[in-house]
C-alpha cells in the first residue's frame, strides 16, 4: 500500500482548517471526486467535510438523492456544509427538461446554476449561439430564485475580433450573469486570472481555484501551492472587486499517484495557508 494512502486518514484527523479571508467561503467542485462519489456518496461527502470545506458545488452526481433534493440538502447540511451552486448544461435546460431541472435545484436550495461547457463558445462563428441561449434562459432560471452563469475553459480565450471569446460573452450578456472564472484554465491559456476578475468586476460570484500547468510551467505540479499561479493576487482581486462569495476548489489532475481525495486535500491545505496569510 502506498505511503500516501496510509497517511491520508491521519492527515484528515490532524487537519484543523485555518481561518479564511472573512468574505470568501471555500467550496469544492464535486467533479474533482466524481468516481469516489459513484462508489460511496455519503462517505466521500463526509471526507470533504472533514477537510474543512464550507460548501460543495454539484456536478450531476447525487448518489441516493437523485430523486430527493431536500434529502440531498439536509445530508450536506448535516455535515456542516451547504450547496454553494451547481454546474449544469444546456442539455438539461431544454424545453422538455428545464422545469424538472430547475425544480430539483430549487428544492435542493441551489442558489446559482452555471453552464459548465459549451463547444459553441470555442469559435467566433458559433459563440453567438451560446450568447443567445444564455440571454434567453437567464430570466427563466432567475424566476426560480437561482442565479445563472457561464464557466470558461481555455478555448474561450481564443481571439474574437479585437478581444477574446470570453470577453465577448461578458460584453454581450447582462451584468447579472455570473462570469465564473476558472483560474486554472485561464493560467493554461497564458492569461492573468486576477486581471480577468478585475475585467468583470462584480460578476465573479464564484471562482474556480484550480492549478493547471501549461508548457511554460516545467517542473510544476497541478496542485495549489506547487504551481505557478499568483494565488495571493487572485485572492485580493476576488476580495476587493470580484463580488466573489465562493472560492470553489477544483482538482482535475492527480499527480504523483495521489488519489483524487489526496490531491484535493493537498490543494486545500495550501489554499488555507494563502487565505490565512491574506488575513494577517
Amino acid at each position: 500500500m502506498k505511503l500516501s494512502k496510509l497517511l491520508f486518514p491521519f492527515l484528515i484527523c490532524f487537519l484543523t482548517p485555518l481561518s479564511h479571508a472573512a468574505d470568501l467561503k471555500v467550496s469544492v467542485q464535486l467533479w474533482s471526486v466524481r468516481d469516489d462519489l459513484k462508489s460511496d456518496f455519503r462517505g466521500t461527502i463526509s471526507k470533504l467535510a472533514e477537510m474543512g470545506f464550507q460548501g460543495v458545488e454539484l456536478a450531476g452526481e447525487y448518489g441516493e438523492f437523485s430523486n430527493d433534493p431536500e434529502g440531498l440538502a439536509q445530508f450536506i447540511e448535516s455535515k456542516g456544509m451547504v450547496i454553494s451552486g451547481t454546474h449544469t448544461g444546456f442539455d438539461l435546460l431544454t424545453d422538455e427538461k428545464i422545469e424538472n431541472t430547475l425544480d430539483y435545484y430549487r428544492r435542493a436550495g441551489v442558489t446559482a446554476a452555471i453552464i459548465s461547457w459549451d463547444e459553441r463558445a470555442f469559435s467566433e462563428d458559433t459563440v453567438w449561439q451560446t450568447i443567445a441561449d444564455l440571454n434567453r434562459l437567464q430570466p427563466i432560471v432567475e424566476s426560480h430564485g437561482i442565479k445563472f452563469g457561464y464557466h470558461n475553459h481555455a478555448q474561450e480565450f481564443g481571439t474574437y475580433k479585437d478581444t477574446t471569446l470570453w470577453e465577448h460573452i461578458g460584453r454581450s450578456t447582462k451584468e447579472s450573469l455570473v462570469m465564473q472564472l476558472d483560474a486554472g484554465w485561464a493560467q493554461f491559456a497564458s492569461k492573468d486570472p486576477a486581471k480577468l476578475v478585475e475585467t468583470h468586476a462584480g460578476r465573479t460570484l464564484s471562482t474556480h481555484y484550480k492549478a493547471a500547468a501549461n508548457e511554460a510551467d516545467l517542473g510544476k505540479l497541478p496542485l495549489i501551492g506547487q504551481d505557478s499561479l499568483d494565488w495571493p493576487a487572485l485572492i485580493e482581486a476576488n476580495r476587493t472587486v470580484g463580488g466573489t462569495e465562493w472560492v470553489v476548489l477544483e482538482q482535475e489532475e492527480y499527480p504523483n499517484g495521489l488519489t483524487p481525495l489526496e490531491a484535493v486535500l493537498a490543494s486545500k491545505q495550501a489554499l488555507d495557508r494563502y487565505l490565512a496569510e491574506r488575513e494577517n
